[in-house]
């Protein structure tokens, strides 16, 4: 029996990365798919991993039915056997139900990759669907790391280097690079530091600083392996 399962972590842990090896792993079966994604970090109609990987996709715009675009490719003679969704923190929720009604009315495979919550810790409209309908939601097994050694669970936003939590839920940016500061990047955080508004360039400024207090940078301290 196919199933729609929803592979979700924070940026960072791996995610497009698996969707690749996903397809691959697929194709070299003899199996064939789609490939879909949205707003991805290196343009449109692409799915890419921070790894350099990349391949072609189906961008999924606003308006786009993806249970449209399986059946037109099955009625052209098309094989569809699996479908893997990439960025699907972005996809609406009627999208979301599309891909339950392929798996449900054409017992075909669905892999949904996406981030849970946003910057500002909310739950993405995409995603929340996804928990409701997925039959399985698995957390990815690498873990992004937070600037302090933790592991990371939160994604903030940084703005001129400056951590935001206002502003519209989708703005494309990157994780930060430290040979580039952009307007607009995205870092991952445990929750404490989220919730302190301290991201690493506020972490290096306040090491800096006379007036930091010792448990402003050690507020939580990495466990010590064995």
């Amino acid at each position: 029996m196919a199933e729609l399962t929803f592979f979700a972590g924070t940026m960072d842990c791996g995610k497009s990365t698996l969707a690749l090896q996903m397809d691959h792993n697929h194709r070299a079966r003899g199996l064939a798919g789609i490939i879909f994604t949205r707003l991805d970090r290196s343009g449109e109609a692409v799915l890419s991993s921070r790894l350099g990987l990349a391949t072609p996709a189906v961008e999924v715009t606003e308006d786009l039915d993806l249970w449209d675009v399986v059946v037109a490719r099955m009625t052209s003679g098309g094989r569809v056997d699996y479908l893997i969704c990439d960025e699907a923190q972005f996809y609406s929720p009627q999208q979301v139900e599309q891909l339950a009604r392929v798996v449900d009315e054409l017992d075909i495979e669905v892999f949904a990759f996406g981030i849970t919550s946003d910057f500002r810790t909310q739950l993405f409209p995409g995603s929340q669907r996804l928990v409701e309908l997925a039959d399985r939601t698995q957390l990815l097994q690498v873990s992004a790391l937070c600037w302090c050694g933790r592991r990371a669970t939160h994604n903030a936003r940084v703005v001129d280097g400056v951590m935001v939590v206002e502003g519209e839920q989708v703005v494309v940016g990157d994780t930060a690079d430290p040979e580039h500061e952009a307007q607009v990047e995205y870092e991952v955080l445990c929750r404490r530091h989220h919730m302190r508004r301290m991201n690493s360039r506020a972490a290096q400024a306040a090491a800096l600083s006379a007036d930091v207090l010792p448990f402003d940078l050690d507020a939580c301290p990495v466990p010590q392996q064995g």
